[in-house]
């Protein structure tokens, strides 16, 4: 039986929301430290109870090591406590690990509270998005969510960072954006929620493919190449959901993108720059484009929707070609003119 702990530190409420956090990784951390900066009165929910001593003593080593966690963020590895009365909770459950996560926490959330999703990808047995599995567990709750160019360092830091937050409800979406915006965290609002799902989670694909193409010292040429190509894929899969363009030119598409895909920050990056350089990928830290991928590219054969880089990202992972052979077939794919979408 797992041990339950709650830290010892209680703060005096602040004159905002009771946010629950779902997650103590680093990216939930790092979203707890900013609800916290912006004035809510925050608790999180980690199931390691040494993650929630550690977050007790203002730090959290095995996901942001070397930053101070500052006191006021009451972890607890009991999820009833967690959600009690929450005002607002932020599900930051990796996206194959969110259907379990909801089914524990169903009996916990409040009824008619808003759920905002900050994990990204499209769930690998169904194809569902992330929203709708919310939708379809915690019916009676508003769906959101927050995406954008941001590393989980650089927000627990406090430095600059805009993202946006999308609900099909456009007076949901700025209430969120502006309760969560703070000094050095700038919140845009969107009611393209589709938009900003598909963005988020297309571009983790894209990301292991670009490391793939650096690991693989194919050049810096070629990894434009990708990104941009990559980019106009992304456009059409997410047409065929009924995403806005614009969304997908924004902070939660190609600002995304083009952040995940230049940087070893990005575990995607990462995980693809091991791919390409031949090296063992057993251990490294979940990376949740490599389930993306197999679904993507299931989904965009089944809709007839044309995506040779997600086909070849999935067919790498699968063992099914080598980045040289994927690389060859792209290359001497039929030529179009490039507008052609």
């Amino acid at each position: 039986m797992t041990e339950v702990v709650t830290s010892g530190v209680q703060p005096k409420m602040p004159s905002g929301w009771r946010v629950a956090v779902l997650g103590g990784g680093a990216w939930g951390t790092a979203l707890a430290l900013a609800m916290l900066r912006a004035g809510h009165f925050v608790r999180l929910y980690a199931r390691d109870p040494e993650t929630v001593a550690a977050i007790d003593r203002g730090e959290n080593p095995r996901y942001l090591p070397g930053i101070a966690i500052e006191p006021g963020i009451v972890a607890t590895s009991d999820i009833a406590a967690a959600l009690g009365g929450a005002d607002c909770v932020l599900a930051v459950t990796p996206a194959q690990s969110l259907r379990a996560a909801l089914a524990d926490a169903r009996n916990h959330v409040p009824v008619g509270v808003p759920l905002v999703l900050c994990a990204k990808g499209i769930e690998r047995d169904t194809g569902a998005l992330l929203s709708a599995i919310v939708e379809e567990s915690l019916p009676r709750n508003p769906v959101a969510a927050l995406s954008g160019p941001s590393f989980a360092s650089d927000v627990a830091r406090g430095l600059p960072t805009a993202v946006v937050v999308a609900a099909r409800e456009a007076e949901l979406a700025a209430e969120l954006a502006a309760r969560f915006s703070a000094q050095n965290l700038r919140c845009y609002s969107s009611d393209d929620l589709i938009g900003v799902e598909i963005g988020g989670a297309l571009k983790n694909v894209f990301a292991i493919a670009a490391g793939a193409v650096t690991g693989a010292g194919l050049g810096a040429s070629a990894q434009a190449a990708m990104v941009t190509r990559g980019f106009v894929e992304l456009r059409r899969i997410g047409a065929a959901f009924g995403a806005r363009p614009e969304t997908l030119m924004g902070l939660s598409g190609l600002g995304d993108l083009l952040l995940t895909c230049s940087s070893a920050q990005s575990r995607n990056f990462a995980y693809g720059l091991a791919l390409g350089q031949g090296k063992p990928l057993a251990g490294l830290p979940l990376a949740e484009g490599v389930p993306t991928a197999g679904i993507a590219a299931r989904i965009a054969a089944e809709r007839g929707i044309e995506a040779p880089i997600i086909s070849a990202v999935a067919a790498i992972l699968d063992g099914k070609v080598t980045i040289g052979q994927a690389v060859t077939a792209l290359m001497t794919r039929p030529l179009k003119t490039e507008t052609d979408i």
